[in-house]
């Protein structure tokens, strides 16, 4: 493939190796044993920002994957966990307890009953293609808005015509493969919004409409230096906009050339 894409036979010349679009993206910011800012969350993997763009590029983001789950959280994680064991019980009559018991029970019984002719597999399938298609590295308005009206017909289709098999008496993947795909559809039809709402291309989201004359990605510092958080809701998601204020650093647009 690389001999194919540059005329140069790799076994006798040198691999030319550049710098990719994962090295503008960062990550999560984690102290020494991978803890964010927020207790007891960890973030591993390709999540974090301990090796910036150099973790994500193919074997080196698996293996650093691999390496923080198998070798570092055993350790470090226990340094969260030892000051838990002074938390007292939850209480399971307590009225938070008992509502997120009942609702997750409904999901259960919702999606048990819906005895349906399609597995959660082949909905988990389709969704992966739609945002393959319409929302992958580069991606514009109209593909979108039309990605985000697939997603909720798939919805829709999900929940007349999931089947999942087994009970919920027992331990049952396909139930909680279901259930995962569930917030997925969700999940991907929020990122569909969240690229629609943000007009710029910036790190892995490149908007095809915002670009530079040579096809590079066209920042909009003015109007997006910010986070975009959002509120799940089926019809109208709430969006909370939450400015970055750079202090010991200027904020500039990467350029390779």
């Amino acid at each position: 493939m690389y001999e194919k894409i540059t005329g140069e036979d790799p076994y006798k010349m040198p691999m030319k190796i550049y710098p990719a679009v994962h090295y503008t993206m960062g990550g999560v910011w984690v102290d020494y044993n991978l803890e964010t800012n927020v207790p007891g969350l960890f973030a591993t993997g390709e999540c974090n920002f301990s090796d910036h763009g150099a973790n994500r590029l193919g074997a080196s983001a698996l293996m650093q994957g691999l390496a923080d789950g198998y070798f570092v959280l055993p350790y470090t994680i226990g340094t969260f966990l030892s000051k838990e064991i002074t938390t007292p019980k939850f209480n399971p009559d307590s009225e938070e307890f008992i509502e997120a018991a009942k609702n997750v029970e409904n999901q259960i019984q919702r999606l048990m009953n819906i005895k349906g002719s399609q597995s959660a597999e082949s909905f988990h399938r389709r969704l992966g293609k739609i945002m393959w298609d319409y929302c992958g590295m580069a991606r514009n308005a109209e593909g979108l808005k039309k990605g985000r009206q697939m997603i909720r017909e798939l919805r829709e289709e999900f929940y007349k015509d999931l089947y999942v098999p087994g009970s919920d008496k027992e331990y049952n993947p396909e139930l909680e493969k279901a259930i995962r795909v569930a917030d997925f559809l969700e999940l991907g039809e929020l990122m569909m919004v969240d690229a629609l709402e943000r007009n710029e291309s910036c790190g892995g989201h490149f908007r095809e409409e915002y670009a530079t004359p040579e096809g590079e990605a066209m920042r909009d510092d003015a109007n997006y230096a910010c986070v975009f958080a959002w509120e799940w809701d089926e019809n109208n998601p709430k969006l909370y906009r939450e400015d970055l204020k750079f202090e010991n650093v200027e904020l500039k647009t990467r350029s390779y050339k």
